[in-house]
């Protein structure tokens, strides 16, 4: 295909995006406005409302300040005075990813990348910036900076997941972004690349597995506790459209859940609310939202419940295992060095402690005033466990591949040196 159709493609599939997420925040808000306002309200406070939540659930802030009678209600103190709203809603976020892989996938396939990329990153930044300059008023703004940024990262992120492993695939790239980085990257050593794919592959496979294993606990804590779930709607007497309306926030912030399930798992766990931790080594929670979803909440400490550490270790040793084992030899020597899988080990850990560190970053943040400033986990003790565990395993693993002496040659071959020489 031409640039100029890979970039009007791109731009309308982006453009599709957007409007997926704008209809899934306005869709329960119309049901509001309809059943439960009886079409009595402005229309335009339901269709700003859905923009807030759209910014919102690609991280942008949102200031708030609630109406007099609305603060005395909370019984917050300081529920009165504006206050940020700060915690992305990341099942808005992961719509955004999904698309943008799809992207950045066609657009390499027909050898655009760059150009298709961009033009889905540029329409989502205009998004942004356009609902953010519609749907701000006095008792809701959003960050106009953030809006014009944040979904335009988010599509950036899916673009480069998708993009990448099809660009690193397909030969005929023509565009002519693509044709400077492979001549780049082919001017690198090749085991230097092998090797950085190698450190990529095992960490950000090991960080989603333990995301997966999260999202099964996740799951299981949800069908155990579905009474406690299911009591906690009918108390909140909110209706059958107001039941739709929250159930879509809880659906958007499942994403967050897993992240702050992971986060539990490794050991640090989360926060919901000042002074507040939910852990294995004990939960301590004051008054919550009225989220029916929290009941699932593990509310005492877990006696084994450092062990779920192994489960870092273990994908951490099984993806370095797997991706030095399965490399391609250049070197038929049985010679190599020891510091060599060492190096994929700490790549791996660090790796794992990015993904995970930035998702605990993203998925937490202020809910509301007052106490509900700090909700979700601490990054730092999220990436600093991540590291050390899964680069424990790996480690393990790379030394204990079986192939690892002739990757080991391959490395030293690739850059022009004497492993005999290395390795004394």
């Amino acid at each position: 295909m031409r640039r100029t159709t890979i970039a009007l493609l791109a731009g309308l599939e982006a453009s599709v995006a957007a409007l997926i997420g704008l209809g899934i925040a306005l869709v329960p808000l119309m049901l509001l406005w309809a059943v439960h306002f009886g079409l009595a309200i402005d229309v335009t406070i339901f269709l700003r409302a859905s923009a807030d939540v759209w910014l919102l659930g690609h991280g942008v802030d949102l200031v708030l300040q609630l109406d007099p009678l609305t603060a005395a209600r909370t019984g917050l103190p300081g529920a009165g005075d504006p206050f940020p709203i700060t915690i992305a809603l990341l099942g808005f976020a992961l719509i955004t990813v999904v698309f943008g892989r799809r992207i950045g996938r066609r657009s390499a396939a027909e050898g655009q990348s760059f150009t298709g990329g961009i033009s889905a990153v540029v329409v989502y930044a205009l998004v942004g910036f356009v609902l953010a300059s519609v749907a701000g008023v006095d008792g809701a703004r959003p960050v106009i900076w953030q809006a014009a940024l944040l979904p335009a990262f988010a599509m950036t992120v899916g673009v480069v997941i998708g993009a990448v492993p099809e660009t690193l695939r397909n030969d005929q790239a023509t565009d002519a972004a693509d044709g400077f980085v492979r001549r780049r990257v082919a001017e690198l050593p090749t085991a230097l690349v092998d090797a950085a794919r190698a450190i990529v592959r095992a960490g950000a496979g090991a960080a989603f597995g333990v995301l997966a294993v999260a999202a099964v606990l996740v799951a299981v804590l949800v069908a155990v506790d579905y009474a406690t779930i299911a009591g906690l709607y009918q108390s909140l007497g909110s209706g059958i459209d107001g039941g739709i309306a929250l159930t879509v926030a809880e659906l958007s912030l499942m994403p967050n859940l897993v992240i702050w399930g992971a986060a539990w798992l490794l050991g640090p766990g989360f926060a919901i609310g000042t002074g507040t931790t939910v852990a294995p080594a004990g939960t301590l929670v004051g008054p919550m939202p009225g989220i029916p979803l929290l009941g699932a909440l593990p509310n005492e400490a877990q006696p084994y419940g450092a062990l779920w550490l192994i489960v870092p270790v273990l994908f951490g040793f099984f993806g370095a295992r797997l991706v030095v084992a399965s490399g391609a030899p250049r070197s038929s020597s049985s010679r190599g060095v020891w510091w060599f899988p060492l190096v994929i080990g700490v790549g791996s850990g660090a790796v794992a402690g990015l993904v995970l560190g930035l998702l605990a970053w993203w998925s937490g943040g202020a809910a509301g005033p007052g106490r509900l400033a700090e909700v979700g986990p601490d990054p730092w003790p999220v990436a600093g466990v991540a590291a050390l565990t899964v680069g424990i395993g790996a480690i393990v693993g790379a030394y204990s591949a079986p192939r690892r002496r002739r990757l080991d040659d391959a490395f030293f071959e690739g850059i022009g040196a004497d492993p005999v020489s290395e390795s004394r």
